[in-house]
């Protein structure tokens, strides 16, 4: 696998992972722009827009029929939240052009139709089409009204809400119905359209491509065709976020569920970048799989939960302990849990704990070369952080970590929120 990096325009970035696993190639294309209350519900609504038709695909049945005429291509998209950055994220995966039946360069269409889905959407007097715009906006009620039908995800989502009050990570990514009403056609295009000139623009291709596929050529032909410069990118990149001590917050909040849910919010206290291998797998020892000390102690031991586990968000520093349990056994889940951290800090875990968590950060790395999504997902995540590291350097970082360090990682844990949503 070979990766590497061209700079097309001022917030362009042409990204190549060029490898011959695989019989497809998979594009990618990344908008990245500020992360605000303003903003959140309008660019949820702009990505369910977009995706319905072109000025000239003008329905999802257009598209799906230029897809199907790509050997079966496959389109998908979605928005999320990284740091302080909202993420539009497009996709298309299509038959690597060695593998067609005539040679065609469905490359090079694959491209072309994924921009025309981006940057040419269907527009009538300045607008979108209304048709589209009134229908996608009662489509995102629905999904930001059924927030609460997944009861784990909820709590997961009030937790960082709680952490993150009036900062916008605490920000649901879908947005708010009080904001979805306020929304204008008119105004949600130029929204749009700022987006345009201010988002950072990360396009990825993976699969084998050739100097005769000219891809560098085709994606720069599409950047001239869209007229996207001049432009004037904002400063989108991440930061190492550091952390202080704050007060332990405790929130309760009541549902019709059938087990309640607690979800605890970690903050590790004034890490460097450099402290991150180490974070990973600490969190791994903690909650990151079977052998964990959360699923051996908490679940398996004293039977207490359902289902108990920690995530690390690398890019807030912060380890996000999930559990779902018996309201009647709320007080003694906190206190084994609370324990667990405790032994972190004093050192209680072995090295096979150790071997343990690595083989597994290390396994999930690895794979990541099998999986095109994982591994642009990868290198999208170090191109924010400014970070120039492949995988097997990663995975280098991940196997010198000591116990020694992974004790003063745990020393630097401290509780910022405790969610608890039951009947």
């Amino acid at each position: 696998m070979q990766f590497n990096t061209i700079r097309i325009e001022e917030g362009i970035k042409l990204h190549k992972i060029n490898t011959k696993k695989f019989k497809t190639n998979l594009l990618a294309i990344y908008l990245t722009t500020k992360l605000d209350r303003t903003n959140i519900t309008k660019n949820a609504l702009i990505l369910s827009i977009l995706k319905r038709g072109t000025n000239t695909l003008k329905t999802q049945e257009a598209i799906n029929i230029k897809l199907e005429e790509l050997y079966g291509a496959e389109f998908n998209c979605g928005i999320d939240k990284l740091g302080n950055d909202s993420i539009f994220k497009f996709y298309i995966e299509s038959l690597n052009d060695n593998f067609t039946y005539k040679k065609e360069n469905v490359l090079r269409e694959s491209v072309n139709t994924l921009f025309e889905i981006i940057f040419n959407p269907l527009i009538e007097n300045d607008r979108f089409n209304e048709e589209y715009f009134n229908s996608e906006k009662e489509n995102l009620r629905q999904i930001i009204r059924a927030r609460k039908d997944n009861k784990g995800l909820y709590a997961y989502t009030r937790c960082i809400e709680e952490m993150y009050k009036e900062e916008p990570y605490g920000l649901y990514t879908y947005g708010y119905e009080e904001d979805l009403d306020k929304i204008t056609n008119e105004d949600l295009y130029k929204t749009y359209l700022e987006n345009l000139k201010n988002c950072k623009i990360d396009i990825f291709v993976s699969g084998e491509f050739s100097e005769t596929s000219k891809i560098d050529q085709i994606v720069i032909d599409n950047i001239k065709k869209r007229e996207l410069n001049p432009r004037k990118v904002e400063d989108l990149y991440i930061t190492n976020e550091i952390k202080k001590s704050s007060e332990e917050k405790v929130v309760k909040e009541k549902m019709d569920v059938s087990q309640g849910k607690l979800v605890i919010g970690l903050d590790i206290i004034d890490a460097n970048r450099e402290e991150k291998p180490i974070a990973s797998v600490y969190n791994a020892i903690l909650g990151g799989g079977a052998n964990s000390k959360l699923f051996q102690n908490v679940r398996e031991k004293a039977s207490l939960a359902y289902s108990a586990g920690s995530l690390y968000i690398k890019n807030k520093n912060n380890i996000i302990i999930r559990s779902g349990i018996e309201s009647a056994n709320y007080d003694k889940a906190i206190q084994i849990i609370k324990q667990q951290i405790e032994d972190m800090k004093n050192g209680k875990f072995t090295q096979d704990d150790i071997s343990n968590a690595k083989q597994l950060i290390i396994a999930s790395f690895k794979s990541m070369q099998d999986e095109q999504d994982s591994a642009i997902s990868y290198y999208f995540g170090k191109e924010m952080e400014q970070e120039n590291m492949d995988i097997t350097t990663y995975i280098k970082q991940i196997d010198n970590v000591t116990k020694e360090q992974i004790i003063q990682i745990a020393n630097k844990i401290t509780i910022n929120t405790i969610y608890f949503l039951s009947k």
